[in-house]
């Protein structure tokens, strides 16, 4: 495997409608029924450098981008994807981390959010700083709650007045201390102070 993750730019657009392609069987497979992303909004994130795309030379292995909500306050980074030829060999976990510092790049104020059933999900976020929140400490900007209608669990969101669902809620705050920043308990160096006797002046021989 010779994958290499890009940032992505203007000269990946001709991957936009495989890459549509390839997030919508994902989620049949997965039957979380999520609708599938058009073309053009995946070129329109492409172009703006909002996400990044795994190649293993020519050929498409992986995706995931950057959405903003609630006027730049929160960020999520959707439509992770890996081929399924080149899953179970770490190359989600190295997308995850490559969207997550880009996202940190563009929005360093921003809280970056995610909700998944996922456990492996759930597990990659976690190893970044995101801590389980309830779903009223994320975005309330209507455009995102509408991305899970075609989730088939959508009127269990309804019914609980989208403050809780079969997700479970992640959020990474760059306010509060996060688990990558090293201790600021660590120990410092001591040298050892060694104390040299003087001679004495009023000894003679």
């Amino acid at each position: 495997m010779n994958v290499e993750i890009h940032i992505a730019n203007s000269s990946f657009v001709g991957y936009s409608q495989e890459i549509c392609d390839l997030i919508y069987e994902s989620a049949q497979a997965r039957g979380t029924g999520i609708a599938k992303r058009s073309t053009e909004y995946v070129a329109e994130k492409i172009e703006a450098g909002k996400a990044v795309i795994a190649l293993d030379g020519d050929k498409l292995v992986g995706f995931s981008y950057i959405e903003t909500f609630s006027h730049k306050r929160f960020v999520a980074n959707s439509g992770l994807v890996v081929h399924p030829d080149y899953r179970n060999q770490g190359l989600a976990k190295k997308i995850k981390k490559k969207i997550f510092d880009l996202s940190r790049k563009l929005y360093p104020n921003a809280k970056i959010f995610s909700i998944t059933t996922g456990l492996a999900v759930m597990k990659m976020n976690t190893e970044l700083g995101f801590k389980p929140v309830t779903f009223s400490e994320l975005t309330d900007d209507e455009e995102f709650w509408n991305g899970c209608k075609g989730c088939r669990n959508y009127d269990i969101l309804q019914r609980n007045n989208f403050k809780m669902c079969l997700c479970t809620g992640l959020l990474y705050d760059p306010k509060e201390p996060s688990i990558q920043k090293p201790s600021t308990f660590a120990k410092k160096v001591v040298k050892p102070v060694i104390k040299t006797r003087k001679p004495n002046k009023l000894y003679k021989k």
